[in-house]
């Protein structure tokens, strides 16, 4: 029998079967890190002990699956885990779906110990931090991969920091499961409202070209200088989220590339909706395009079979995993997700989205909101996350110290990066401090 034709109603039913019962609900991370030379310049594909060579290793000493493109080892699969490449070179570990809090930190750690292997007798440095520091972005080496080839062209007609986006940015995401429709629309309220004060809170990358930026999280910058039409959040889907508008929001989104006979292939701002209703090149998308799209928009929060949180700089490995802890508080007890709900209501009655996110990547904890500063609101927050958490699973809490503790200081780790430029700005010693 030949598949089913795509079509609005049948991608809105795919949308409509997701959800997984409560009590089988999961926590999957996505940790990126860059990997640079012990004075921050960048290490390159093809170099001898560069990216491709990392991935030899790993598939090497572990059970993974090898995936090509042409003679370019470009991912590593291991069930539904994955490692994978992004433009720079930065290495992302899409983590399995675990039950606890406490699976997905050791899933994590293991990786880390990994990578820390392979590069601790050479002159390699795993850093962890929102913005490559001190290299130039126009010095960081594209990874071979024709879906890139194509991105490299499109994004910078429609924002100049595009490619600093593809190469030289890196943050911790984390996804989590609904139940239904509404269940989903209260997730998508709540994480798209608090998402300034998570961008402030893990805010860290203050410097680029080992010079200060006057942003504590310019990753956060680049994101509004790289395709409007692709990133932030639609407003009436943060208000008012459905999966009929979810489906038309992607249906509408230009597409940047899509794939005939295994070759990337330009789009040339085409939506998807056109190519369902009007086929290119005398074919018809299905559900392999469908999926492939959607990994095409960026936005603070990012709905398929699962939500994805977007919002954050990469951290340390602690700290990475209090992002994971954090979420899993808030969005997996009905109190806490009610709670920071009427957290975000209130964070919203101060300026515009917009302008509640300027301030965060500017000045991070410290701007100030309503009277408050954003570490009083996340403080707040973070209570709300620990009741919550502590009411899901006990044995979790302890990896949300990490945070609760940034949150009394009301720091974030943009500002010490800057305490240590402040105090050795040899590109050496920034490299250490933002070490993995």
């Amino acid at each position: 029998m030949a598949p089913q034709r795509l079509s609005r109603t049948v991608l809105v039913g795919s949308f409509q079967g997701y959800g997984r019962p409560r009590e089988g609900w999961l926590i999957g991370g996505e940790f990126e890190r860059a990997l640079v030379r012990p004075d921050g310049q960048p290490v390159g594909y093809f170099e001898p002990d560069g990216i491709r060579w990392v991935l030899e290793q790993l598939l090497a000493s572990g059970d993974w699956t090898p995936e090509y493109e042409g003679d370019n080892l470009i991912a590593l699969w291991q069930g539904t885990a994955s490692i994978t490449l992004e433009p720079g070179g930065q290495v992302e570990l899409s983590g399995a779906p675990h039950a606890t809090l406490g699976a997905l930190a050791v899933e994590m750690r293991e990786n880390r110990r990994a990578l820390l292997e392979l590069t601790r007798d050479r002159p390699l440095r795993w850093i962890a931090c929102g913005l490559t520091p001190v290299a130039d972005v126009e010095d960081v080496p594209w990874v071979p991969k024709g879906r890139y080839d194509v991105m490299r062209a499109y994004l910078p007609q429609y924002g100049e920091l595009a490619h600093f986006m593809m190469k030289g940015t890196c943050s911790v995401q984390a996804n989590f499961d609904f139940s239904d429709e509404a269940d989903c629309a209260r997730k998508v309220r709540m994480s798209s409202g608090i998402a300034p004060l998570t961008t402030a809170v893990f805010a860290n990358s203050p410097l680029y070209r080992n010079q200060p930026t006057g942003f504590k999280s310019y990753r956060g910058h680049v994101w509004t200088r790289t395709d409007p039409a692709r990133t932030g959040f639609p407003k009436a889907l943060r208000e008012g989220y459905t999966h009929e508008g979810w489906v038309d929001y992607l249906l509408d989104v230009p597409m940047m590339f899509y794939k005939v006979d295994g070759r990337w292939r330009p789009a040339q701002g085409r939506t998807f909706r056109t190519y369902m209703e009007g086929g290119l090149d005398g074919r018809y998308p299905g559900d392999e395009e469908w999926r492939l799209h959607q990994t095409s928009v960026f936005p603070e929060v990012r709905i398929k079979s699962t939500i994805e949180i977007r919002g954050a700089d990469c951290v340390d490995h602690e700290l990475a995993l209090a992002f994971c802890a954090l979420y899993t508080g808030l969005m997996y007890d009905d109190g806490a997700l009610s709670d920071a709900i009427d957290l975000a209501a209130e964070l919203e009655r101060h300026g515009t989205h917009a302008e509640r996110f300027e301030l965060a990547i500017r000045q991070g904890p410290a701007a100030e909101l309503g009277g408050r500063t954003m570490a009083d609101w996340a403080r707040d927050l973070g209570e709300i996350a620990r009741k919550g958490l502590a009411r899901w699973g006990t044995r979790d809490l302890p990896l949300l110290d990490p945070l609760l503790a940034r949150l009394e200081d009301g720091r974030c780790p943009a500002d010490d990066l800057l305490d240590a430029w402040a105090r050795d700005p040899d590109p050496a010693a920034i490299i250490e401090h933002v070490r993995y």
